[in-house]
């Protein structure tokens, strides 16, 4: 049996959540990867997954064998790294995620000018609005504007941005501005679903967090929806300073209660920890770090 091997078809089960998705994802036949299994729970002497009608289950003995696993898989893959002369010569894949609109206005400007600079490196940007685990999704670094929770990230601080509050023009003249927080319960807002309540908008006021209830005549998913229907007029929305900037400085839409604000949610690039970093990625830190941190700071 080739233990390696079974590793790495017990971790495609895993993420896969079946033997029939990680079939296809291994482009091998069903019955093989039964069989696989079944001979690495044979030479352990366990079971490490309960197979039930809808998914699979790890057993505690499957969940402290496919963290090992990964570990070790890990490794085997940096030494072929290494072998291949990937940390002595920047080329390779990476995969990046970064919010949705962070990502086009400036971390896509970045990639294209990194991937011009170093031709044997190509990358993949995933732009999302939520936070993806690095080690699950099979991430090299990622864009993070909020605290970092995971230990097991190394950070690179960039900056730090600002939620404001906005309206447009339109809106403000067929409305009293408002002047506190409380008196958004009187206005027509645009809530940004997934990053903030949709119930409630939280500020700061004499350095006490302060939560208000706000009325969401529409609620949508992305930022982008948000500052286009508040530049329409039809009502306030908060979001993160750099999501309508480009509306601020055209006149589209003005700031409100700015004397309310948070605290600045500081933006890192994260990666994972995992002993000598590839070329490829220290490459591309090198590069995009000091780009983005003057991005920032415009």
């Amino acid at each position: 049996m080739d233990r390696l091997d079974a590793m790495r078809v017990l971790l495609a089960v895993v993420e896969g959540g079946s033997l029939s998705a990680a079939s296809r994802a291994l482009h091998s036949p069903l019955p093989t990867v039964s069989r696989k299994i079944s001979e690495l729970e044979a030479h352990l002497g366990v079971r490490l997954i309960t197979r039930t009608s809808r998914r699979i289950l790890l057993t505690e003995a499957g969940e402290g064998y496919v963290g090992a696993a990964r570990e070790i898989l890990g490794r085997v893959e940096e030494a072929e790294r290494r072998a291949a002369g990937e940390y002595l010569a920047p080329k390779g894949d990476l995969t990046m995620t970064a919010p949705i609109v962070f990502g086009r206005l400036h971390v896509l400007p970045v990639i294209t000018e990194f991937l011009k600079a170093f031709p044997d490196i190509n990358m993949r940007l995933t732009m999302s609005d939520r936070n993806v685990s690095l080690a699950d999704e099979h991430i090299d670094v990622a864009l993070r504007i909020s605290l970092l929770s995971e230990g097991n990230l190394i950070a690179s601080r960039l900056g730090s941005i600002r939620r404001t509050v906005y309206a447009s023009p339109d809106y403000l003249l067929r409305h009293p501005a408002p002047l506190h927080p409380r008196d958004l319960a009187a206005h027509d807002c645009i809530a940004f679903e997934g990053i903030l309540s949709a119930q409630s908008w939280t500020f700061e006021e004499d350095g006490q967090e302060l939560s208000v209830p706000v009325r969401p005549r529409l609620s949508v998913n992305t930022a982008e929806a948000a500052v286009d229907a508040a530049v329409s007029g039809l009502g306030i929305t908060r979001v993160m300073s750099y999501q309508a900037r480009r509306a601020v400085e055209t006149g589209l839409l003005v700031s409100l209660l700015e004397t309310f604000e948070q605290p600045a949610a500081p933006v890192h690039l994260v990666y994972l920890s995992q002993g000598l970093i590839p070329l490829k990625l220290r490459a591309f830190l090198d590069f995009a770090a000091p780009r983005l941190r003057a991005a920032l700071s415009r």
